[in-house]
Formats: C-alpha cells, structure tokens, sequence
C-alpha cells in the first residue's frame, strides 16, 4: 500500500487512539503524573513559566487534565525531528588546567533514525497534533516547522486535525547556511505551516521594508516613504519569504545544541501571533529559543523535552536571562551518573556551602569510547570540578523541592565554588548539572 493510502489509516488510528486519551482525562484517570521538581524565583511567577522533562505526549495529557491549561494556550511552535534519519551531535568543551587544550567530547543529543520507517514518524506527529489541538485557545494558533523530508505529508495530517479552512500560510525561512550539492539546487530553506484553531485566529500583520525600484524616491501622492544608508523605501505588510540567518557560530545566543533555531524567527512568529501575557508552549524543547524569547517578549511559556542535554541547556539559558519558572518532571526514577562531595561549614554568622569534588560511576563511563573516557578520567583525578557546568543550593530545602537562594554558572573557564546564606533552617539541597547535562543532588542535614 502506498504511503498516501496509508495517511488515512494513521489518521483514524490515532483518532482512535486520542479519544481513548480523552476519555481517561475526562474521568480523572490520567495516569500521567508531572511533580514540581525544582522553582526559580517567586512562586506566583515562576508557576507560569514551565520546564518539563518527560515524554512530551505524556505532559501534553498531563496540561489536558488541567482546567488551567486546557484550551488555554495561545500559540504551539512545533519543531520536532525532521525525519532525516541522522544522529545528532553536540560537542561538549571542557576548560580545565590539566590538560593544555580544551577537551571536547562529541555526544549524541538525539536520534532521528526511525527504524519502523516514515509510518512511525507520522504516527509520532499525528497523536501529537490531535492533543494539541485540546490545548490550544479558541484564537490561537500553531506553527509546525519541518524541512523537505516530510512537510508535504505532515500537511495533510495538520489539513485533518484542524481542518483545510484554518490553514493560513507556508512561510518559508531561507537562509544562507548548509551543503551543496553538483546534483541539485542547494537545499537553504525550513518551511513553517501555520493554521488558526478556527477562524478568529488572532494575528497582527508585521511591516518589512520594500525598496523603490533603482532605489530612488517615487514621490506618490499619500504613500509615506523613508530612506536608509540603501536607498529610498516603503513599509508594507511581511511577505510569507522571510530571510533569516541561521545561528552563526560566534553568535551570542548559540548553545552548541545542533538545530537550534535563531531567537529572530521566534520573534516574528510571537510578534504576529500572541500578546503580552499570552502562554506559548514549545513541546519539542530543544535549546529552548521559544521558552527565552518569549520571556523576553513578556509572554508566559511551557517548554517540554525528554533529553539530559536539552533540559540541563534550556534551564541555563533561562537562568541566565534571569527568568522564573518552575521544573515539572515525570515521575521515574533515574540512577544518578555520579556523586558530588561538599563542605558545609558556619563562619561569621554565614553558612556556607563549598564544591569539593565529583566522580562519575564505572557504569556511566562504559558509555564513551576509549579514548573518551581517557581523557575523562585524567580530568576527574585532577581537576574534576570543571565537569560542573553550574550549580545552586537551597538553604532551607523542603525535602521535597528545591528553590535554591544562590545559582551559580560557570562563565567561560571561571566557576564559583563556593556559596554562602544568612539563613539554615536544617536541611541544604546542593544540585548540580555536569557538562553532560546529568543532575546531581545532595542533600545536607
């Protein structure tokens, strides 16, 4: 059967499959549990800003059962895998004093593989956009961002679970970066498909500049006209061609997550598409550009991924733009890749708390290669701190979540090791995130 036929059979599948969803969100069954984890800042902000880790079909569920999440999103940014069936790399740098160079280390951020083929992958999406579609506001609206492997048929999924009517553009991101090829037009452009959840879709038309033919003034009755170091120029209403650089590599806001996505873009979109106030949800996280421009522009967000490296990223460069929010995580458990050793200690009325050393366990270097893990080792016997991408400490932790008073990031080869309070109330929560986007937690009675 071809894969065209097969599209209409995906569809009723997860129909199916959603309205069983459905029903057990309905009847207070869901079973999928999200606790709070961990909140930076004051409560009454940080809880509308939302970091999850998790299956994110599962943490959709989870908002649908929420009377405060559903059909309460204004706008969803979708980028999830593209189906390019590649491994995705992130080298990780690490500055330390033994050795004389930076030592990099390539990891695996994640997998676009697909072993059951492009049904899998369409099956992955079509759920996805039907759970969605709950949470959207009766006048929001969602963006789907894919490239040429499969945007056609992710197409007439989105046709079918919001409906032909509510499609409103394709806009097309051209930009300059990526391979050539003798064998065809250089690939250089991602295509965006944008669709209202009905027809009061709200939407405010941005102004791009157009340039006078030869550049020179026309001089029309009632046409305004400016001028800048090009030439002369009218303001009209953005064309759906938007050309838009990349994330270069000396870029302020590049992360080293390998598809991330230029803060520009997201601007466009969250400029056209929502209002101060309004939630935006990214649940393909990512490097988390949707989560810091919208707080940047004011919006409230809700940002979702299942990966260590994503989540350790995205929860940095939140901190770093000093927003609040809060961590949501699935209830698992995970085994720990490490252990930190501190020292607690009280001196002039202050308590302070001090990095000593971190290990990783045998089983967790059994993951990298021999050369790898050489490297590893050398560093964790001499100066195993630089493993510790950044840290917080909670002086009067709850024992159940952690709201640290000191958060301190390492910024270019310099880390704090030390943090220090005017207040204990008997329990100290120190976390802290490696370079390899694991959390370490102690706790200190």
């Amino acid at each position: 059967m071809s894969l065209i036929y097969k599209l209409a059979e995906i569809i009723d599948d997860c129909r199916n499959e959603y309205e069983e969803m459905r029903k057990e969100i309905q009847d207070e069954n869901c079973s999928c549990d999200f606790d709070v984890h961990e909140i930076y800042g004051e409560y009454e902000s940080a809880k509308n800003n939302i970091l999850a880790k998790g299956d994110n079909l599962k943490f959709m569920k989870y908002l649908a059962s929420k009377e405060q999440f559903r059909e309460k999103i204004n706008l969803i940014y979708v980028d999830p895998p593209f189906f390019s069936k590649a491994d995705y790399n992130m080298q990780v740098k690490i500055s330390t004093k033994c050795l004389e160079e930076t030592c990099k280390i390539k990891q695996i951020v994640y997998t676009d593989t697909w072993k059951e083929g492009i049904e899998s992958y369409l099956r992955m999406i079509c759920i996805r956009l039907f759970m969605m579609r709950d949470l959207l506001a009766k006048e929001g609206c969602i963006w789907m961002h894919l490239d040429w492997h499969v945007v056609h048929y992710v197409k007439i999924l989105m046709d079918e679970v919001f409906g032909v009517d509510n499609f409103i553009n394709e806009v097309i991101w051209n930009y300059k970066s990526g391979g050539t090829s003798n064998k065809r037009f250089a690939r250089k452009h991602d295509t965006l498909l944008f669709y209202g959840k009905n027809e009061n879709y709200y939407f405010k038309a941005q102004k791009e500049k157009s340039y006078n033919r030869g550049f020179k003034p026309y001089r029309f009755k009632g046409v305004e006209e400016f001028q800048d170091e090009v030439g002369w120029y009218t303001l009209v209403n953005m064309k759906d061609v938007w050309q838009v650089d990349m994330v270069g590599r000396t870029s302020s806001e590049r992360t080293g997550y390998a598809t991330q996505k230029p803060e520009i873009l997201l601007e466009r979109i969250l400029k056209s598409c929502t209002k101060e106030g309004d939630i935006c949800a990214d649940f393909f996280g990512g490097s988390g550009t949707l989560a810091v421009t919208a707080n940047k522009m004011k919006r409230n967000w809700i940002t979702c991924d299942v990966g260590n490296n994503a989540i350790s990223g995205i929860r940095k460069r939140a901190l770093q733009r000093k927003a609040e929010f809060t961590i949501l995580q699935e209830n698992f458990s995970e085994q720990e890749p490490g252990e930190i050793v501190v020292n607690v200690e009280r001196q002039d009325e202050k308590y302070r708390v001090t990095l000593h050393s971190y290990r990783f366990n045998e089983s967790y270097l059994d993951k990298f290669g021999i050369n790898d893990r050489e490297k590893i080792n050398t560093i964790i016997n001499t100066d195993s701190l630089s493993f510790i991408d950044y840290w917080s400490v909670d002086f009067n932790y709850d024992g159940k979540i952690h709201k640290p008073q000191n958060i301190l990031i390492r910024e270019k080869e310099i880390l704090e090791e030390t943090a220090e309070s005017m207040s204990h109330t008997g329990i100290i929560s120190v976390s802290c995130i490696d370079v390899f986007g694991n959390v370490i937690q102690k706790i200190l009675k």
